[in-house]
């Protein structure tokens, strides 16, 4: 628990972070949909703020990772197959760059030169990267449908 906590630390993951990502598996659920779910109720699905959600989904339309309608029927859905949106394409969307290193990767963190662990923070940012971006919402939504007994859980964020 500890490594998992320092990670996401050090790598600046925020809750908008994680809720974007809660927010496009919710969205991934009802991708065979031809409708377009309502903000409010994928919020309340999630317990997510729904302004906080609003400001989430306008920049995960900018990146072109969902697309909006207007009117009754109106609402947000992905804009391509959940299996072509990567986990870090979401996470690069609303996050600022996460880095490891303390001089953001430009070798200036000791002085205008590299530190002595440079190469090994750039290691894990680019191991992280690579995870990220491989990593499909349809793989991570398959993977989270049953637990390893077969039963069913909760598709609700908790953090």
């Amino acid at each position: 628990m500890f490594c998992a906590q320092f990670i996401i630390k050090i790598m600046n993951l925020t809750t908008r972070g994680k809720y974007a990502v809660t927010a496009a598996l919710d969205l991934a659920l009802n991708e065979k949909k031809t409708s377009f779910s309502k903000l409010s109720d994928v919020a309340e699905r999630q317990s997510i703020p729904a302004p906080y959600l609003e400001q989430i989904f306008n920049y995960l339309r900018r990146a072109d990772i969902l697309i909006a309608s207007r009117g009754p029927k109106g609402g947000f859905k992905l804009s391509r197959s959940s299996e072509d949106i990567m986990i870090g394409e979401i996470i690069n969307a609303v996050e600022k760059r996460m880095d490891a290193t303390q001089c953001l990767g430009e070798g200036t963190c000791r002085a205008g030169s590299k530190c002595m662990a440079h190469n090994l923070w750039s290691e894990l940012n680019d191991n992280i990267n690579n995870f990220l971006m491989n990593k499909s919402l349809k793989e991570v939504l398959n993977s989270r449908l049953n637990d390893s007994e077969g039963n069913k859980i909760s598709l609700i964020a908790t953090g």
